[in-house]
């Protein structure tokens, strides 16, 4: 059957007490909303749609960057409300899955478990039971234990306020019953508003087969109305991301202090020590060792290397067997060949590090094609910016580059060539020879600051 999703995103969301829209809030790394459509998606509807309200400044772009349809509820008047500004989206579908942008953690697999247990025209109501239900609409059931009917928290007398089973809000329902029966709903209750819940009661009184599906997790279908409750949906988010990282064979120093914000593969015996950060689409071979306060992005770590402590790793290529840090510095464009080493406080960009060579200490090389065995003195930088444009340096097979050394590009080192501490190269080096340099310093009348290139 043919399924169109419907996020309601159109909330004020006061308690958060953010310009910010609620659902453009992060949780590992990405807005509420995002980790909403990214489960959405996964279950191939038709047309997707997410209706807006409040912040929709904020939140229109976003859509239009994750190619989603929009449709605006100018006035905040309940979830039925909201539902009915999307009711152009239904039209062609057999059946409408009601998402919320503010519930993040709800998994595609319990949705999928929603669709199957749904009869045909029938209705869908994802529940689960908590200690706790204060705040939450009731599940009411006859003493068949049919569904009856939905009761918020506000229009519940105290026997109502017993009942643990909770609405979370998702329901799957017949898009052309919806349709003709979104009209019906009423005001009449103690917020003045449209639930989407009286739509069970008028389904019971059509006679809708009404079934159920109860989430033993409670975080899969919790919603965020303050920072408080998204600070703790972040925190059960890491702890399964951890629990899955050990239970494929990898060795975490504390599972609850681990953030993992996007996609993460680990091989299996690698180790992760406390406070590690992995943004983007970070994949890490066996055998890895990281070390504490490492964050990785987009990047590709190969077997047996070993990252040491306050390393930052960004859309970088690590080979095999590779020693990084502490406290270094990849940045975007990093490649470093098997056996290399970067070693303390030493900062790369965009710079191809051969086999088996070496930048021990206290430098920067930028913009480098770099060949192996290779060995970097203290203290060099790759001068590869004239003030307008970038430069390349190409450092030949097994050269020495002395401490103290600036290469000032464009220039080559040929390979097996010496360069003496302290040079300042501004002419190539010659293949197998020392090159020093000594210059008295003096002013250059007339020099003209280089311009950028068009």
């Amino acid at each position: 059957m043919s399924l169109s999703i419907v996020i309601l995103a159109a909330g004020k969301g006061t308690r958060m007490k953010s310009a910010q829209a609620k659902v453009m809030h992060s949780l590992a790394g990405r807005p509420l909303l995002q980790h909403v459509i990214d489960t959405a998606k996964q279950l191939t509807p038709t047309q997707l749609t997410v209706v807006v309200g409040n912040g929709a400044a904020q939140v229109l772009p976003f859509l239009e960057g994750n190619q989603v349809d929009a449709a605006m509820q100018t006035e905040q008047l309940g979830t039925g409300h909201a539902v009915m500004q999307a009711k152009a989206a239904m039209i062609e579908a057999d059946q409408v899955l009601v998402l919320y942008g503010d519930v993040p953690l709800t998994q595609a697999l319990t949705l999928q478990a929603l669709s199957d247990c749904v009869a045909e025209g029938g209705v869908g109501i994802l529940t689960t039971k908590l200690a706790d239900p204060t705040g939450y609409g009731r599940i009411v059931r006859d003493l068949g234990g049919q569904v009856k009917c939905i009761i918020e928290q506000k229009d519940a007398d105290p026997e109502t306020l017993l009942i643990d089973e909770v609405n979370s809000g998702i329901m799957l329902l017949p898009s052309q019953w919806l349709l003709s029966s979104l009209d019906k709903l009423g005001n009449n209750n103690a917020q003045g508003e449209y639930y989407l819940t009286d739509m069970i009661a008028l389904a019971v009184t059509d006679g809708l087969a009404i079934d159920t599906v109860c989430c033993d997790d409670a975080a899969e279908v919790a919603g965020v109305n303050t920072r408080l409750q998204l600070a703790e949906l972040e925190r059960h988010y890491q702890r399964a991301q951890a629990d899955a990282l050990m239970t494929a064979g990898v060795t975490l120093a504390d599972p609850t202090r681990i953030d993992v914000r996007g996609e993460l593969t680990i091989g299996s015996d690698s180790t992760v020590d406390v406070n590690v950060i992995f943004e983007g689409k970070v994949s890490i071979a066996s055998n890895v060792e990281i070390g504490a306060n490492c964050i990785l992005k987009d990047c590709e770590i190969g077997e047996g290397s070993v990252i040491l402590p306050n390393s930052m790793i960004d859309s970088s290529v690590i080979c095999e067997n590779v020693n990084i840090g502490p406290f270094a510095r990849l940045r975007p464009g990093t490649v470093l060949a098997d056996k290399a080493k970067i070693g303390n406080f030493v900062e790369t960009k965009n710079a191809n590090i051969g086999l088996g060579s070496k930048v021990n200490h206290l430098s920067y090389i930028g913009d480098t094609d770099m060949g192996q065995g290779v060995n970097i003195g203290a203290g060099t930088i790759t001068c590869n910016y004239d003030g307008a444009n970038k430069h390349r340096t190409v450092i030949g097979d097994n050269a020495f580059i002395g401490s103290d050394t600036q290469l000032v590009a464009p220039v080559t080192v040929g390979a097996g060539a010496t360069i003496g501490a302290g040079t300042t190269l501004r002419k190539d080096a010659v293949d197998g020879q020392l090159t020093l340099t000594k210059s008295v310093q003096r002013s250059v009348e007339g020099w003209v600051r280089p311009v950028k290139k068009k």
